[in-house]
């Protein structure tokens, strides 16, 4: 196995060469940063379209197209003209002898050479290929799908959470490319802003976390030079939601002095995701979707409008997007309801009182509590919450009340592992998995050893959740296998793990 880059990070740390080993440290030429790039597996594209292809956000007729110019990734300004006409085409096969929609657009030096095509006049529940020409290049090809429209009988995507660069390759996304899938959802923590990196999170002397519109486009270039992470985007079409580290660690909306340093990751991670039209700098990224009759995702954004944590009337949605909300569950149909949810909503709290984290929903009680209650109240069933942010799995039954283990099972939350982030040290994971158990009733299932993704497998009769795991974050090559199976039945509120996985390895398992 070639040296992995955490190591390579963590050993010029230890001899204090880290200034050169890390890619977007102060002070190093471009083709020092693209040097050191490439000592740590970056590859990207071919110029200019060095970070790829991807779609997203998919309609029963309409799916939008993705790329970015960057002939030069990790310069601070693209060697372009300020306006460059990008050529795209879509068909339904490989070769392009189908073609059925094709275009041009214009990519601005304001929007990062960033081109979003919302292609519309699509058949529902097709696949169709795609891809642009440019400064006479042709891109990668691209494949994606449309939503279905009326009857579905299955469904399958992943999901996908906090792919920190500096902490391993992205095996995960290596087997998300692979996996026969419909779509997949991003959960959030796409980069992370903050000026530490490797496995020890040791500092890299490029002075300050990024704050920058450059600074923040540079870092999004360097995760895409990934290429299994691109492979993953031009494998599927992607719905996207966001957590912090796309802007800066724990933040709120209406952190102060935060706007202008808030606007920049805004507008770098719009500029870097298949997502609409929209405006760059306060886009609206919770919306519903839906997969046919089957499936119907109401998809969050638990950061834009949140207050500070712990606060009495606090607010993690927003007045406008909780009233949006609570009308969906007023209404909710009888398709599977999916939550796409940045960070955790189920309670975890410590033996004795408290909480671990209440940067998740735990810090905002009364509104998880006016939301769930809800749920309840207006009988919505089937209720399935995917969730990220924890670097470890976790399996919760959703209750209207936590503290009241007498309250009645209402919905399942799957938290899943993450792609490369580091997670707690197998000591702590033995050690804290039986103390988390033991202080919260409704959590059944808790390993966070693994690096992975998740897979949803959905039909009208049952909901099953596999977690897919690699086997070493350090390579790239790393093969993926299912650790273990969750499945919900169909009009029975939470969760069994799958009797052929009941053995497989978990710091906590409840025994019912």
């Amino acid at each position: 196995m070639p040296l992995n880059r955490r190591d390579l990070l963590r050993g010029a740390a230890a001899a204090g060469a880290l200034g050169v080993a890390w890619p977007l440290s102060g002070g190093l030429t471009l083709a020092q940063a693209e040097e050191a790039a490439f000592a740590l597996g970056a590859s990207w594209d071919e110029a200019p379209f060095t970070v790829g292809v991807a779609s997203g956000d998919p309609l029963p007729e309409s799916v939008v197209l993705w790329t970015r110019l960057a002939p030069q990734p990790l310069a601070e300004e693209q060697p372009l003209p300020d306006t460059v006409e990008v050529e795209w085409v879509v068909a339904t096969d490989s070769a392009f002898r189908r073609r059925v929609a094709h275009g041009t657009a214009p990519a601005t030096a304001a929007l990062g050479h960033s081109v979003h095509i919302a292609v519309t006049g699509l058949e529902p529940a097709r696949r169709y290929y795609y891809r642009f020409r440019a400064l006479g290049r042709t891109s990668r090809t691209g494949r994606t799908r449309t939503a279905p429209d009326g009857h579905v009988r299955r469904v399958r995507f992943a999901s996908a959470n906090c792919q920190a660069f500096h902490d391993g390759f992205y095996a995960a996304h290596r087997g998300i490319a692979q996996e026969d899938l419909d779509f997949v959802v991003h959960l959030g923590d796409y980069i992370y802003e903050h000026g530490q990196v490797g496995g020890d999170h040791v500092r890299d002397h490029e002075g300050p976390a990024v704050t920058t519109l450059p600074a923040y486009r540079r870092r999004h270039a360097l995760y895409k030079s990934d290429p299994s992470l691109r492979a993953a985007h031009a494998a599927h079409p992607w719905f996207i939601t966001w957590d912090d580290h796309e802007v800066v660690n724990d933040y709120s909306g209406t952190t102060p002095g935060l706007r202008a340093r808030r606007d920049a990751g805004y507008q770098s991670w719009f500029e870097h995701m298949p997502v609409r039209p929209d405006h760059p700098t306060t886009p609206q990224v919770y919306r519903q979707r839906s997969w046919g009759d089957l499936l119907d995702l109401s998809i969050l954004d638990l950061r834009q409008y949140r207050s500070a944590q712990n606060l009495p009337g606090g607010t993690i949605l927003g007045g406008t997007q909780k009233a949006w909300l609570k009308d969906r569950i007023s209404h909710a149909g009888d398709a599977w309801h999916c939550w796409v949810n940045s960070i955790m909503l189920s309670q975890l709290a410590k033996p004795g009182g408290g909480y671990y984290f209440t940067d998740q929903w735990d810090g905002f009680l009364a509104e998880r509590r006016e939301v769930l209650t809800h749920v309840h109240d207006t009988g919505m069933p089937d209720l399935v919450v995917i969730t990220g942010d924890w670097h470890s799995a976790f399996v919760d039954d959703i209750r209207p009340d936590f503290d009241n283990p007498d309250a009645p099972v209402i919905g399942t939350e799957f938290t899943a592992h993450s792609i490369s982030s580091g997670a707690y040290s197998p000591e702590w994971n033995a050690a804290n998995g039986p103390v988390m158990g033991g202080a919260n009733p409704h959590l059944k299932y808790f390993e966070g050893n693994r690096y992975g993704y998740d897979v949803y497998e959905v039909t009208p009769r049952r909901w099953s959740t596999h977690m897919r795991v690699i086997g070493d974050r350090r390579d790239p090559n790393s093969p993926v296998s299912t650790l273990t199976t969750f499945h919900v039945d169909r009009g029975k509120a939470g969760s069994h793990e799958d009797r052929g996985t009941r053995t497989s390895p978990a710091q906590y398992r409840r025994d019912r």
